[in-house]
């Protein structure tokens, strides 16, 4: 039996990229007709319980789309099972990723913008210290590489 599609996005502190890169992400696959579950977190726990960060969520409502209840959480050695797929942003989150993956953890594991035909091995760039428009450019990246996953996820499964 298939599992049900699921994808996890990760980034450092769960409070900007990879809210971000969820609510994105679930927008497209509502577009797309995806039944798929949703969820982000981070490799870091300077951040767990919080919601994203008041940059982030302005750039989701300009958007059309509320974060504000989303909570910071660390990313566990189970998500690996749970998750048919686990999306790092950037490098150094893909490292951490590929060393915390247990032997056994059955995800698919992939930065977001390799989705993206014309970005494979980008980053998606970390706005935490920038301002409004570093969000925004966050933004417009999340947003690239979930459209792309979500019509890969459409038909490959």
């Amino acid at each position: 039996m298939k599992r049900r599609l699921s994808v996890l996005f990760v980034c450092m502190g769960n409070i900007c990229r990879s809210p971000l890169a969820e609510a994105a992400f679930r927008q497209a696959a509502a577009r797309h007709g995806l039944d798929v579950h949703v969820d982000s977190a981070g490799t870091g726990n300077w951040h767990v319980g919080d919601p994203p960060d008041r940059r982030a969520r302005a750039v989701a409502r300009q958007n059309g789309i509320d974060i504000d209840r989303y909570r910071a959480r660390v990313v566990t050695e189970r998500d690996f099972h749970d998750f048919t797929h686990v999306i790092a942003m950037d490098h150094a989150n893909l490292e951490h990723l590929s060393r915390m993956r247990p032997a056994d953890g059955a995800a698919d594991l992939s930065l977001l913008l390799d989705h993206v035909a014309h970005r494979k091995g980008a980053a998606v760039v970390d706005p935490y210290y920038g301002t409004a428009e570093d969000f925004a450019i966050t933004w417009r990246d999340v947003s690239e590489g979930a459209e792309a996953l979500a019509l890969h996820l459409k038909t490959c499964g």
